[in-house]
């Protein structure tokens, strides 16, 4: 399977099945993920609901979240049966809601419960099993205190670990401000990958530049985007297009189009239309007319009625702007620099 290069971070409330057609249209070989589901969902609730997908949206990993090791190994059996690529176990997430079930980054202060999880999850499929973490919790920041945690997870059978670089506060910080204040720290990031030569490691946190995320590719395996990918998707298909030497990213335009033909055949199934064109956004940011396709995307009714004017709202745009998105200078000049060797 590809490696993880480039991938969209799994991010409640946001990467639902919908978020990934859009992504995979955006980065056509960027690894995406579902949203955090809980063990308590799948086994007790719709999981077909949980686990549907398009089969555009390979490679696509589902993140668990769950701290008993039989469930994870039983709602892994799920995932891989409704043919998922991947199962990734979330022990990064610090809502206050996760704590309270015993999951999230709280169990990063539960490192042999973590391999545990692991372990099972290993034996119950064939897929990889990876995890998704910080770099630390509470006081429990230190370098060796990560070394540990990540030993464990490894001897079970962690074959990729996505580290958000930035330690967690389990009190006094909301999951937003979890995000922003905490500092980055990538080198200790780095010293991961080093000290782990056959681990993959993927980076994660602040990587809001086409500069800054092909700068650590030269230490890490792979990157990870979140918040940025869904604000800002078109620095996805720049980024997938230079990684990948794929050419130039399709255009805006095209690319709403493209997801408009998704929009039309969900909306025939009953999909409401706004769970859709919700993810669209952000897709014009820092472009012309941005606003006024964000005020139209939320102005659309439900049903036939809000399809049409999604129709006309893409013409619209497409005769206002039809040519190409150009590459931004920064992501022309970082690729003429790594094509002279740095």
């Amino acid at each position: 399977m590809t490696p993880h290069k480039l991938c969209v971070a799994p991010m409640m409330e946001r990467t639902d099945r919908h978020c990934r057609y859009l992504m995979r249209l955006i980065a056509p070989h960027a690894w995406v993920y579902t949203e955090m589901i809980t063990t308590g969902a799948l086994l007790h609730g719709d999981a077909e609901r949980f686990l549907r997908f398009d089969p555009c949206e390979h490679p696509v990993g589902l993140q668990l979240g769950g701290c008993d090791p039989g469930q994870l190994a039983a709602a892994a059996r799920l995932g891989e049966a409704a043919g998922y690529d991947e199962i990734n176990l979330n022990v990064g997430c610090p809502s206050p809601r996760v704590q309270s079930a015993r999951f999230g980054v709280a169990l990063m202060l539960e490192p042999a419960l973590v391999a545990s999880c692991v372990e099972a999850m290993r034996g119950a499929v064939r897929l990889p099993v990876t995890v998704k973490c910080r770099i630390g919790v509470d006081e429990r920041d230190d370098y060796e205190f990560l070394h540990a945690f990540v030993r464990q997870v490894v001897d079970a059978g962690c074959t990729a670990l996505f580290v958000h670089a930035r330690k967690a506060w389990l009190k006094g910080l909301s999951p937003k401000q979890n995000r922003e204040i905490p500092p980055l720290d990538y080198s200790r990031v780095h010293r991961l990958k080093a000290d782990f030569p056959d681990l993959e490691v993927v980076l994660n946190g602040g990587l809001d530049t086409v500069r800054t995320a092909l700068n650590e590719l030269a230490y890490v395996d792979g990157i990870m985007l979140g918040r940025t990918a869904y604000a800002e998707p078109m620095l996805m298909a720049e980024l997938d297009a230079r990684i990948f030497a794929a050419g130039m990213p399709e255009s805006r335009d095209d690319i709403a189009e493209a997801y408009a033909e998704h929009v039309e055949s969900e909306l025939a199934g009953g999909t409401r239309l706004k769970l859709m064109t919700r993810h669209l956004m952000g897709l014009y940011a820092h472009q012309p007319g941005a606003r006024r396709w964000r005020r139209g995307l939320g102005e659309l009714p439900e049903g036939q009625s809000g399809l049409r004017e999604f129709r006309r709202l893409l013409a619209a745009r497409r005769a206002g702007h039809a040519a190409p998105a150009a590459r931004s200078n920064e992501f022309a000049d970082i690729a003429a620099r790594q094509m002279e060797g740095r």
